[in-house]
């Protein structure tokens, strides 16, 4: 929850800062370059270590982090730093959190498996991507509510608190040692074996690829900030809960998922996912009202939860115990290029284009990727689980 409120203060604030869509698309850059770098040997490493201290060792990276944000928040930062050198801090700060992101998001998914019996693993992963989403939905609407009442600075304190309160919690897990096979097996060995693994698994990799340009192209959820303030006028409050809506969404089909799991027709069900959620980001870019924009980037979320759900079912059932780290560390690459270059391709979209047909020109690439994957992928369409 705190970093899902991190990451949408930073997009507001540096927008309040710029008052240029560019530099929200930046801040996506500067976190994507190290997290992409990072993806391959962070899986080895995550595979040869003990999960429980690496993953304390990321969550306090987040909490210093998070600290120096606070500190370029306040009003003495203020009066020493102009406008733009406080945007290059924040840039600097997220090119370490991107660092972070490549040993945390996989130690957690890896984790999983190594605390829940493998018959419950489909449900569990389902129960995961709900309690994550639920924190994700708490995190944006609460941000926007924080930045009214509070300001800033003193919504970074909350973050600060909430991630050290997830250390708590961290610390009463049992150790989580890693698999005995190939504990000492070379690291570029290690590397491409994780790699030919995802390759030959493909299910997997059609998952994979298909979530990240339907996302790469459809990110609009990027451009709330510029839609919340010069298009829509809802002020903090309400970029607040736009922000929240496609993870509203998501939260409500994952949910719907865990109580009803999808049994056949998996594959089909992920593509018209993807064509309905290239739909609903058109229809975003032309909305000038706050409900109708609200109601489709839920109807945006639930669908991308259908997505979700598939691809990290098949990765928790596909992928054996000992390279976790490593399936984990490759996908986190797609979701890394799809979520953060996606955020600076809307941005530098938005700059030449426009925000409105930038958002729209998103939502059409989504749409042609699903239509020329129905046609292309029939092995993707049929596959089931």
């Amino acid at each position: 929850m705190g970093i899902r409120m991190m990451t949408t203060l930073v997009a507001w604030w540096i927008y309040h800062l710029t008052n240029d869509p560019l530099a929200i698309g930046l801040v996506g850059l500067s976190e994507v370059i190290p997290a992409l770098c990072m993806a391959l040997p962070s899986g080895h490493i995550i595979d040869q270590s003990e999960k429980r201290k690496l993953l304390l060792k990321a969550i306090s990276c987040y909490v210093v982090a998070a600290a120096l944000l606070l500190f370029f928040s306040t009003s003495f930062f203020g009066e020493h730093f102009s406008g733009r050198q406080i945007s290059w801090c924040i840039y600097g700060v997220f090119f370490c959190t991107g660092i972070i992101r490549a040993f945390a998001g996989p130690t957690f998914s890896s984790m999983i498996a190594n605390i829940v019996p493998r018959q419950y693993l489909q449900n569990a992963t389902t129960w995961t991507q709900a309690s994550w989403l639920s924190a994700s939905v708490t995190g944006h609407a609460l941000g926007g509510f924080l930045i009214a009442f509070v300001g800033i600075t003193g919504t970074f304190i909350v973050i600060v608190c909430l991630m050290i309160s997830s250390l708590i919690f961290l610390f009463r897990l049992h150790p989580k040692p890693p698999s005995p096979e190939k504990k000492q097996q070379n690291s570029l060995r290690s590397i491409q074996e994780g790699l030919q693994f995802v390759f030959r698994t493909k299910e997997l990799l059609g998952a994979m690829a298909l979530d990240m340009f339907a996302v790469l192209f459809g990110g609009a959820v990027a451009m709330v900030p510029v839609y919340a303030k010069d298009i829509l006028h809802i002020g903090p409050m309400g970029f607040g809960w736009l922000n929240a809506a496609s993870d509203i969404g998501s939260a409500i089909i994952v949910v719907l998922l865990t109580l009803v799991p999808m049994r056949r027709a998996q594959g089909k069900k992920l593509l018209l996912a993807v064509g309905g959620f290239g739909i609903c980001i058109i229809i975003f870019a032309f909305s000038k009202w706050f409900l109708l924009s609200f109601a489709v980037l839920m109807v945006a979320g639930m669908l991308d939860g259908v997505s979700v759900v598939i691809r990290g079912t098949v990765m928790q059932l596909k992928t054996p115990d000992h390279m976790r780290g490593r399936v984990g560390s490759v996908s986190s690459m797609f979701v890394n290029s799809s979520n953060e270059l996606g955020q600076f391709e809307s941005g530098l979209a938005a700059r030449h284009l426009g925000i409105i047909p930038s958002v729209a020109f998103g939502g059409c690439m989504t749409l042609l990727v699903f239509i020329i994957t129905w046609f292309k992928a029939p092995k993707l369409r049929k596959f089931e689980y």
